[in-house]
């Protein structure tokens, strides 16, 4: 299933993942303003992709420890259309089945590992935002935004572990 987002020439995605049922102050106060958002998974509750959706339009899919109802139906990836960009979201990274440059995909959205990274393969941007409440390897708790122009997409990765927001 393909969803489109084309409705505006310069476009910030807010791209959350592993909230595993906390939605930090500082990450809702980081998201305020963006155009869409992104869930890379364990989301936790309900609750969070209510919140998450009074700030602005919401994709997400499901992860490992998504089994509650309301979460288990999310679907594993979803492919998103921002501008004249092509995104992919997936959980884990590493159940990843596609080849991305191939399939045409301009960037891949990741969670799972709890830690953030940005990366360029083959021409594809991998953006994991790490884990907005439980991060991993002494990495503060974080989120991250996206700029989206035509086809030119750049990351930006936002702390908001220490209250700086």
């Amino acid at each position: 299933m393909s969803l489109t987002f084309k409705n505006k020439e310069n476009v910030v995605v807010g791209v959350i993942a592993d909230t595993h049922g906390l939605l930090l102050p500082a990450a809702i106060k980081a998201l305020k303003g963006v155009d869409l958002i992104i869930h890379a998974g364990d989301v936790g509750n309900t609750e969070i992709l209510d919140d998450l959706k009074s700030i602005a339009p919401v994709f997400a899919v499901r992860g490992n420890m998504d089994r509650v109802e309301g979460l288990r139906e999310l679907p594993e990836t979803e492919v998103i259309e921002v501008g004249d960009v092509l995104l992919y979201a997936i959980h884990d990274i590493h159940r990843l089945d596609i080849v991305p440059s191939k399939a045409g995909f301009d960037a891949v959205i990741f969670g799972h590992l709890h830690c953030p990274s940005v990366s360029e393969q083959k021409g594809v941007l991998f953006l994991n935002p790490g884990s907005a409440a439980q991060p991993r390897r002494n990495f503060p708790a974080s989120l991250a935004l996206l700029r989206v122009s035509g086809n030119s997409i750049k990351a930006q990765i936002v702390n908001i572990g220490d209250g700086s927001l």
